[in-house]
């Protein structure tokens, strides 16, 4: 079959590989239909995840046909059309059973390389990292899913690909991320980086009863999908000093709560966040959280500060005494995908929300290692990719 396969930093390549089969009688093999590049992978190609290994397939967002099953697995057949979780849980666990699916204590085959890390081991993911479990990824024609007795969502014929493929990741991270800030009527949310997270996390922040969203980035069609999908007040980065603008808006309070929808590598213009470019290319710093430290200054006292944005190491120079001060709560991680994806499909259902608005790009999975050029350098305007495994016709 064809797959994107990573080489190494800068090096991603399609390559036949093996087709997967069924290891564990609860596996599935499932047909991707179709498959998308998400922000995280873009850490991958960078060289900011550890554990990579040449020959590892990307992938976390797919979607597409179950063509077999495992002999125990009794909840899927073949021909069942799923969304399947970018995490990956065994269901039965400790943490399983609290409904924090992200952290399952069973899925990572790896876990001892986290926790000489993190101290423990959340779940296994898919494409992302042997850390993380060294699964294939599903930038694939086809995938070997774990657990799918527990994770993968059934999709019924009256929706595209493209109204529920986002269910895999980017719309229950962005809705968590939402949710995570507690959200009351009347008030005013702050998100930093307008990517397909931070779009769908300023979407669920309306979903969720703000009254004000302001999206900040320096990319101009992503501060205009922010205002013309969503209705947010927008601010770039470039043009504004952000503390002071978000102070303006807010009639001096701050954002009620602020969400880092950026990560490890935000970049920006400010004394900062030149620092963190010089740690990082030098080796001594793992991440660049120039955005971060900006969610913490900028936020109201008492407010949230919510974290989408993936971190993978150490951070340098955070105003923690400002967090302690102001009474800030924290709020992060991967997402509990399990949890929200069918009241997320209802929500799609219903047709209150149709996450597909973020996709620009629609591609054959040949031209992968462009695309991710091209998503991670902002070209052609292009906010989010979609990739079709089995060359079905692209518009």
């Amino acid at each position: 079959m064809k797959a994107v396969v990573w080489h190494g930093t800068n090096d991603v390549r399609v390559e036949r590989v093996p087709d997967p089969t069924i290891l564990n009688p609860r596996d599935a093999i499932i047909r991707v239909t179709t498959t998308a590049i998400c922000g995280s992978d873009l850490h991958l190609l960078d060289g900011f995840i550890p554990t990579m290994k040449a020959g590892d397939i990307l992938g976390h967002e797919f979607m597409g046909e179950v063509v077999d099953v495992g002999t125990e697995n009794t909840r899927l057949k073949v021909g069942d059309r799923v969304v399947v979780p970018f995490t990956i849980a065994c269901g039965r666990c400790f943490f399983c059973e609290r409904q924090l699916w992200s952290l399952c204590d069973n899925s990572n085959p790896n876990a001892w390389m986290a926790e000489k890390l993190y101290g423990f081991s959340g779940s296994g993911l898919f494409g992302y990292s042997h850390m993380m479990g060294g699964y294939a990824g599903g930038q694939a024609q086809f995938v070997r899913v774990p657990f799918a007795d527990v994770g993968p969502i059934k999709i019924s014929d009256g929706l595209t690909d493209e109204q529920v493929l986002f269910l895999s990741d980017i719309f229950p991270t962005g809705y968590m991320a939402a949710e995570n800030c507690n959200i009351n009527p009347g008030d005013t949310i702050a998100v930093w980086g307008c990517g397909p997270v931070g779009q769908m996390a300023i979407k669920s922040a309306f979903l969720l009863g703000a009254e004000r969203v302001i999206a900040i980035d320096d990319v101009p069609e992503r501060l205009k999908m922010a205002q013309e999908q969503s209705g947010a007040e927008t601010v770039n980065f470039d043009d504004e000093q952000v503390f002071d603008r978000l102070k303006d808006l807010t009639g001096g309070m701050g954002p009620d709560a602020c969400i880092d929808a950026v990560g490890l590598e935000a970049h920006g213009h400010t004394l900062d966040s030149y620092y963190d470019k010089v740690k990082t290319a030098t080796m001594m710093a793992t991440d660049r959280p120039n955005a971060l430290r900006q969610a913490i200054h900028a936020c109201r006292k008492g407010g949230v500060v919510s974290i989408p944005g993936v971190y993978g190491g150490f951070l340098d120079k955070m105003p923690f005494g400002a967090a302690f001060a102001k009474g800030l709560t924290f709020k992060m991680g991967q997402t509990h995908v399990m949890k929200y994806m069918q009241p997320l499909l209802d929500l799609v259902q219903e047709g209150a929300v149709d996450p597909s608005f973020v996709i620009t790009h629609r591609l054959p999975i040949d031209q992968a290692p462009e695309a991710y050029k091209t998503f991670r350098d902002k070209k052609n305007e292009c906010i989010k990719v979609i990739l079709k495994p089995h060359g079905e016709t692209v518009h």
